[in-house]
């Protein structure tokens, strides 16, 4: 079992070592929604900040996949909630928010700009990044029946996780599935985030996603380019899209 095989005393976080993210982690299946908000929040927080990822984030990444289909995670009400802070959040969508965040820390474009941050290769540079990065298409496996979810919240916050994980060539082949929910989201949704995701993902697929835009995203587009030109000295990368 992950939770007892990790030693995660030898695990870096964001503050020191991974030896309390066993019971964190834990507690994430308990029954009494207050306790997995909390436990989400210690146990997430360890292992990812400033779009950084630690020794700790990779096992917590696999477990967090592994219990996607726990009922104690997937239970809940997936209806106005979904939009609430994270404190409040269903714990499924939480998870798989997570999920899609640590994913586009590790995407292709980031990992291109860490490497040019590097003076000379080194192949222990980033090695974080390449474990995670490597395990890809483990994590799209959980993340991909979660697709097809009852909760609209959910199907939203799987395709924003599983669309970076695509980037993976063994993952290839899934991406014009990826595309058909792509469009199914922008036809339905109007959060800017997951709008984004989506609209990125086909155009870096290949399709035209001009009549898929509407005003809002025409406005974003525009809004993105002109903060990109303003910070065009600035050699990084975010998880989110400006503004922050």
């Amino acid at each position: 079992m992950l939770l007892n095989d990790t030693d995660w005393a030898s695990l870096a976080t964001v503050c020191g070592t991974g030896e309390s993210l066993p019971a964190a982690l834990a507690r994430l299946l308990d029954p009494d929604p207050a306790v997995t908000a909390d436990a989400a929040g210690k146990a997430l927080g360890e292992v990812t900040h400033q779009n950084t990822l630690y020794e700790a984030t990779v096992p917590v990444a696999l477990y967090v996949a592994s219990i996607l289909d726990e009922p104690g995670v997937s239970a809940g009400d997936f209806g106005p909630e979904a939009d609430m802070p994270p404190p409040r959040r269903p714990t499924l969508v939480r998870l798989l928010r997570w999920l899609g965040d640590t994913a586009y820390d590790a995407d292709d474009a980031c990992l291109a700009i860490a490497e040019r941050r590097c003076c000379e290769p080194d192949p222990h540079e980033n090695e974080e990044m390449r474990a995670f990065r490597d395990l890809r298409p483990a994590i799209f496996s959980a993340v991909r029946p979660l697709l097809d979810h009852h909760s609209a919240d959910v199907r939203e916050a799987a395709f924003v996780a599983a669309a970076p994980l695509a980037e993976h060539p063994l993952l290839a082949e899934r991406r014009s599935e990826l595309a058909g929910h792509a469009r199914h989201l922008l036809a339905t949704s109007a959060d800017r985030r997951s709008r984004d995701r989506a609209l990125d993902a086909l155009k870096a697929w290949g399709h035209d996603t001009n009549d898929l835009e509407n005003p809002s995203d025409v406005a974003a587009r525009e809004r993105y380019a002109r903060l990109r030109a303003e910070r065009s000295g600035w050699d990084g990368g975010y998880s989110k899209h400006p503004p922050f």
